[in-house]
């Protein structure tokens, strides 16, 4: 499995650390919150909320360079639409591996 990265962060600082720390510290912030948000949709089995979830969570996945994983996830996202979990094993995958990831950083 790939490894978060902080690629694309840096690029979008410039070397601006200001703004790397501040981007960041967005994403410490809100992922676990929206993780915590899918966890409670699967648990409901609210399929639109749950499509909610991942595609907000998405957004941090392409952020943290995980390439294969956004496309997994958008994968998953599709499927949750036709109220297929098909991929929920995969995504739950990606969210430890941000989860490790971020006490790290």
């Amino acid at each position: 499995m790939e490894k978060p990265n902080l690629s694309y962060i840096n690029d979008v600082a410039s070397g601006d650390e200001e703004i790397k720390k501040t981007l960041i510290n967005v994403i410490k912030s809100e992922f676990p919150e929206e993780k915590k948000e899918y966890y409670e949709s699967l648990e409901k089995k609210d399929y639109k909320k749950i499509e909610e979830n991942v595609h907000k969570l998405k957004h941090k996945i392409s952020i943290l360079g995980l390439e294969k994983s956004y496309e997994l996830a958008n994968k998953f996202e599709h499927n949750l639409r036709e109220k297929d979990l098909n991929g929920v094993e995969d995504f739950e995958k990606i969210l430890i591996a941000i989860t490790i990831y971020l006490k790290t950083i």
